[in-house]
């Protein structure tokens, strides 16, 4: 039933005859004009002459269009824009996935796509192919019974022009499958992507681990105190819960859990969202689907220290038993919050999930993602997630990994002692929607889960609000596993993560400089 279309990364693209099988030739065009006619020849033969390619490289740069046909539409060369301001991945990653989903050939069984680039920005590339390929469709009109190829290789300009290595195609290759099946999980329905679905997606990449799950559901989450996650999901059919892959290798020295909110369904609850402000969101989970999708690239590539995926999952619906507004609940932090809206439910499963992190994985190193506010969108935009986080070089660390890898990221306002008192209650420890919804919203929703961490919380803690990258039109982007690989790939085996990965020190901020005595990873 899904979309039969199957993702091959080369390190030697196999040649072929475009008229048997369609090639697009994608790159920026100072790239291309450093590409000879010999080193491509063997996908355009015998369709395609040298003055051929040489003519459309002079028709694309007149400016007027970004694709020029070389032979009809089964040969067709691509330019991507040059310009990229400092905000911007100077891979141009986004205009790839755009490019490749117009060039797409739907009748062909095999389309070969040649990216021309520098070595440095082949992940980020790589990614983007990806992104165009998602898997998940139910119409009645396609049938799986051809399994269409899409044979993606690479053409390197610059100082290091040699092909992929196997590990750098292995890289590819697992990133491709984790971000394929995270927009899997995001385009999904809450009818078949309930809670339930989704653990057996997690326990489906846990068992390609050689992973043994962890999992508290439904009534033992009120019993163990994770009163924010069964208080958000115990009015659904399907019960809320916490879920935890864990990857402990022997030599490590490092903790880090990435936690995220999987909301399969946001109704908004009992303060119930508009007609046209409730479709959509089955893709609420979409920080949890990053995380699973991240979690398997980084441990089936190997990663040298203890990794945590914590997925808090939950439906947000309607029904006799729902919280209702002015319900008090106690978190697993041991915090009282007073609800007065049941649409800021990320949070509170968030809160429990990072109250998780510290007290029982004893994480030094706690990263949250989620689609968590609609004022992500107005704060960073539709490309940027906009992070939040106690420590500054870990701030930096993440926009230069997104940078690097096309999920881009911005930093919000960090500041606890003048925005946490939004939240005040006369009647519990706080509130769960802020009192003005105009200081700095994100930056605000951010806060709340920090204090289920602790502010005194010794270890680093990044939060990603990724609401609006998550998604691009009516599909998932699969945001954060290519930016959450990039940003640890210090710690991975795999040369490709660890020749793009930023420096990361992870130690704690404290007023007037850095803490010297606190627990914390030693990340540089």
């Amino acid at each position: 039933a899904k979309m039969a279309t199957e993702v091959k990364f080369y390190s030697s693209l196999p040649s072929g005859d475009p008229q048997k099988r369609p090639c697009r030739i994608i790159g920026k065009l100072s790239n291309l004009e450093k590409t000879s006619f010999s080193e491509i020849s063997s996908y355009l033969s015998p369709r395609v002459d040298e003055e051929t390619w040489k003519a459309g490289i002079q028709s694309l740069k007149k400016g007027d269009t970004s694709t020029c046909s070389l032979w009809l539409n089964n040969a067709v060369l691509g330019m991507l824009p040059f310009k990229a301001s400092r905000h911007n991945t100077p891979s141009r990653s986004h205009a790839l996935t755009k490019m490749v989903n117009s060039l797409k050939i739907s009748g062909a069984v095999e389309t070969a796509f040649i990216v021309v680039c520098d070595r440095k920005e082949a992940y980020a590339l790589g990614s983007a192919v990806s992104r165009a390929f998602p898997r998940y469709l139910r119409s009645s009109s396609v049938t799986v019974e051809v399994v269409k190829v899409i044979q993606v290789g690479f053409v390197f300009v610059g100082e290091n022009t040699q092909p992929l290595t196997d590990g750098e195609v292995e890289c590819l290759k697992e990133t491709c499958e984790a971000i394929r099946l995270t927009q899997y999980i995001v385009d999904a329905p809450c009818n078949e992507m309930h809670t339930d679905g989704f653990i057996e997606q997690v326990k489906g990449v846990a068992s390609q681990l050689g992973i043994k799950p962890f999992i508290i559901c439904g009534e033992e989450l009120d019993a163990k105190g994770f009163g924010g996650i069964y208080g958000v999901g115990k009015a659904a059919v399907n019960p809320p819960a916490l879920v935890v892959l864990s990857h402990t290798p022997p030599k490590a020295t490092t903790t880090i859990a990435w936690v995220g909110k999987g909301i399969v369904y946001d109704t908004g609850g009992l303060s119930l969202k508009t007609k046209t402000g409730m479709p959509g969101m089955k893709r609420d989970c979409g920080g949890a689907a990053g995380i699973l999708g991240a979690f398997y690239t980084a441990v089936k590539l190997g990663f040298s220290q203890n990794l945590h995926g914590v997925f808090c999952l939950a439906e947000n619906s309607v029904g006799p038993v729902a919280t209702r507004p002015d319900d008090i609940h106690t978190f697993y932090s041991g915090k009282t919050v007073e609800i007065n809206d049941t649409d800021a439910e990320g949070r509170l499963v968030l809160g429990d999930g990072v109250a998780y992190a510290r007290k029982d994985l004893k994480a030094d190193v706690v990263v949250d993602m989620a689609t968590l506010t609609a004022a992500q969108g107005v704060s960073t935009g539709k490309y940027h997630a906009a992070i939040l986080t106690n420590n500054q070089e870990m701030e930096e660390s993440c926009m230069t990994a997104g940078l690097t890898c096309g999920d881009l990221v911005f930093p919000l306002i960090y500041s606890p002692e003048l925005h946490f008192s939004e939240y005040n209650s006369v009647v519990a420890d706080m509130k769960n929607a802020v009192k003005d919804r105009s200081n700095a919203q994100s930056s605000c929703a951010g806060l709340f889960i920090g204090s289920h961490l602790g502010f005194d919380y010794p270890g680093v803690w990044l939060h990603i609000d990724m609401a609006y990258p998550a998604f691009s039109g009516e599909r998932a982007t699969g945001y954060g596993v290519a930016l959450l690989n990039t940003l640890f790939g210090s710690y991975s085996s795999n040369n490709m993560l660890n020749d793009i990965a930023p420096s990361l020190n992870c130690k704690k901020e404290v007023e007037g400089g850095v803490e010297p005595s606190a627990k914390k990873p030693k990340c540089t």
